[in-house]
């Protein structure tokens, strides 16, 4: 029932219906763990691969196979895998691949448990690590200049919003027969396109903005279909990273208003960025849509909005951030993203605390950074609540 000419809002709606004979409008919920057999030759045959029929939902389920087709479809991927969590998804995608010997290069602005992954973790398998600034494509060059499993990137990053250039780091990456895993979350399926770009693999935290309402966990890892079905699928059916039906049908019903919602919520971000860069006791605003990024013209190039994240710099430092943080009457103190409702948090205290303090200061995230995920409410009213916080800021 797919049709390559439907637009985007039909195909979040449309696409991959997998109805049963009930003809139910929403998705069916499949909430079960196992499935039966007309009979133990059919059971044989579906252990063996000669018989397509569902065996286990740690293997795969109808609700979860729905969620999947139709983020292949959306980000037009081969073939998805979806997990319990985000960082199910990016170390599940990184662990299957990457093998004792391998390299893996990440760039240096990644989420506080990704870089544990990278610095902590794959280490302790003999997996050697580089990490690389982002928008330093010299040291890109020379990183990749030998062979490399995997390379790791945030498109915008997390906190500070950099932008890198998919394309050219995708060309490096190959060139050292690796494979780059892009995580897309702070950009949206809908806001960045990155298998269009050059990547090999996308990643998502479903938590964020699919889902969008603070209700469930949930990850996705997007690809071709043989490194899928090949590569991990079996580390993800073994390692028992499966995501739960129920969670599936709510990332089900997220995806019907993900347009909606991450349009208008990137129209009140850029309102919301404007606005702070005006305001006295601001040290700096850092948002994709804005003239004044950094990399403000590669975000032009690849991305369709500024989205949702915005981060800003206050007075003051920590004192100034906690401050202005707990003057909010409106905006919320969360390290959630992506959601409904505008959420604030603190990287260098939570998202980023177990990032050591040289590397927060290479990152840009000082004390009085706050990064702010902007919902759905008035503009108006999120401006005058951030008003309020910044001059708490200043008097801290």
């Amino acid at each position: 029932m797919s049709s390559k000419n439907w637009r985007t809002a039909t195909r979040l709606l449309h696409d991959a219906p997998n109805r049963t004979e009930f003809g139910e409008t929403s998705e069916a919920i499949f909430l079960t763990s196992g499935f039966v057999y007309d009979s133990a030759e059919q059971a044989a045959a579906t252990f063996t691969g000669d018989v397509e029929h569902f065996q286990y939902s740690r293997f795969g389920n109808p609700t979860v196979d729905t969620l999947q087709e139709r983020l292949a479809l959306l980000e037009g991927a081969d073939a998805c895998i979806a997990t319990s969590t985000g960082m199910g998804a990016v170390s599940s995608a990184l662990l299957a691949h990457v093998k004792t010997g391998e390299r893996v290069v990440a760039s240096r602005a990644i989420f506080g448990s990704c870089y544990w992954i990278v610095t902590s973790l794959l280490p302790r398998y003999g997996i050697e690590t580089e990490l690389v600034d982002g928008d330093d494509y010299a040291a890109w060059e020379k990183a990749l200049s030998r062979p490399t499993a995997a390379v790791l990137i945030e498109s915008p990053s997390n906190p500070m919003l950099d932008v890198l250039d998919i394309r050219r780091i995708a060309d490096l990456a190959h060139k050292a027969g690796a494979l780059l895993m892009v995580d897309n979350v702070f950009a949206s399926p809908l806001g960045q396109h990155p298998l269009k770009l050059g990547a090999d693999v996308v990643l998502y935290s479903c938590t964020k903005h699919i889902d969008g309402q603070g209700r469930v966990l949930g990850g996705a890892v997007l690809g071709s279909e043989t490194w899928i079905k090949e590569t991990l699928q079996p580390f993800t059916r073994n390692t028992g990273n499966a995501l739960s039906p129920f969670n599936a049908w709510i990332l089900l019903k997220g995806l019907e208003t993900l347009q909606l919602r991450t349009k208008a919520m990137a129209a009140n971000a850029a309102t919301v960025a404007d606005a702070l860069a005006a305001l006295p006791g601001v040290v700096q605003v850092r948002y994709p849509g804005r003239a004044d990024h950094p990399q403000a013209e590669i975000a032009r190039q690849q991305m369709n909005d500024g989205g949702s994240l915005v981060a800003f710099e206050v007075e003051n430092g920590q004192a100034g951030a906690f401050a202005c943080l707990n003057a909010f009457d409106l905006v919320a103190i969360s390290n959630n993203l992506g959601d409904a409702r505008t959420l604030a948090t603190h990287p260098a205290t939570t998202t980023h605390m177990r990032v050591s303090a040289e590397e927060r200061a290479k990152l840009g995230i000082t004390a009085g950074v706050i990064r702010l995920s902007v919902g759905l409410e008035d503009a108006a009213d999120l401006i005058a609540d951030l008003t309020r916080g910044v001059e708490a800021a200043r008097q801290a």
